[in-house]
């Protein structure tokens, strides 16, 4: 049999992608499609409950930095994350299921997250409608106001918006049923919320999952078009080749997988502390600024008398 012919990808990093896929258990699934035909029947539904996420995760955020106070800042930054299922303000999404209870869809909270398909699609898609532009707003309101949460559910969802105003229409008869709601396992929701962590980070890598299938099905993986004919017998050993490789590494998996969740957690203390020099250095740059303006208007001061 010819040697595996070095396919400008090293074995780590085929490791890596097959690592992440086992412990994301990820299938290859079709794209999700958000189902509009929905929104009005749970959009008072959903207003009601992205009002009482948006309060407690203020609550819990002025909790956590005490004796300092929130900042309006950063209330702005929860409205604005939200309703964005790639930002961890809106795993309260992955929790809900619709169900459909006679001529009305109601929402339904589980116990642990669920797959993302076209409900949680439809869902966060609902959130913006309500949320819109008003964004600022609403965390101008929930900083100077500090309403109670029956307060706040009435602001959002009849005063600034109407969508609890008018009763929802009810559901037609020949409504195609939504998806089954799915738990996540644990792996898979872990990881992803790792990937959520490191999501803007500088230098971060661009993770996608795949499927096995998916490798296998990759034309020229890593090969240059003018090597094809030449590859010919290498590439139809490759599959086989390749399972040997990811069975050879069932062994180590658990140590990758704490190399790449240390790897992580390092790569954001790094930043971290390169972002607090920063503030440090800019914070004494401008108390220097400060203290020279005012030196020089003290001399001027005295030089005019």
């Amino acid at each position: 049999m010819a040697e595996l012919r070095p396919i400008k990808v090293s074995i780590f990093t085929v490791l890596v992608i097959s690592a992440l896929v086992s412990m994301s258990e990820c299938a290859k699934k079709p794209a999700s499609v958000v189902r509009k035909e929905d929104i009005p029947f749970i959009k008072c539904q959903v207003c009601e409950k992205l009002a009482a996420q948006l309060h407690h995760q203020v609550e819990k955020k002025r909790a956590e930095i005490q004796p300092k106070k929130i900042s309006e800042y950063q209330i702005i930054e929860i409205t604005e994350n939200v309703c964005n299922l790639k930002k961890a303000e809106a795993d309260w999404i992955l929790l809900i299921d619709i169900v459909e209870q006679g001529d009305k869809l109601q929402l339904v909270e589980q116990e642990s997250e669920g797959q993302c398909n076209s409900e949680c699609k439809t869902i966060e898609r609902a959130c913006q409608e309500v949320l819109g532009y008003s964004d600022t707003d609403v965390a101008e309101y929930l900083y100077k106001s500090k309403p109670d949460i029956g307060s706040f559910v009435n602001y959002l969802c009849k005063d600034l918006t109407t969508v609890c105003s008018i009763k929802p229409p009810p559901v037609p008869k020949d409504r195609t049923p939504g998806e089954v709601f799915v738990p996540k396992s644990s792996k898979e929701a872990e990881m992803e919320k790792i990937l959520k962590s490191m999501e803007g980070m500088p230098g971060a890598p661009g993770m996608k999952m795949y499927s096995r299938d998916d490798l296998m099905n990759m034309k020229n993986f890593g090969g240059e078009d003018g090597e094809e004919e030449d590859d010919d017998d290498d590439e139809a050993q490759f599959p086989s080749k390749l399972g040997k490789a990811l069975r050879d590494r069932e062994s180590t998996k658990s140590d990758l997988k704490q190399k790449i969740t240390h790897g992580i957690v390092k790569t954001k203390d790094t930043l971290k502390k390169h972002a607090n020099k920063v503030s440090n250095w800019l914070r004494q740059r401008w108390r220097g600024l400060k203290k020279a303006a005012s030196k020089k208007s003290t001399k001027a001061g005295k030089a005019e008398l």
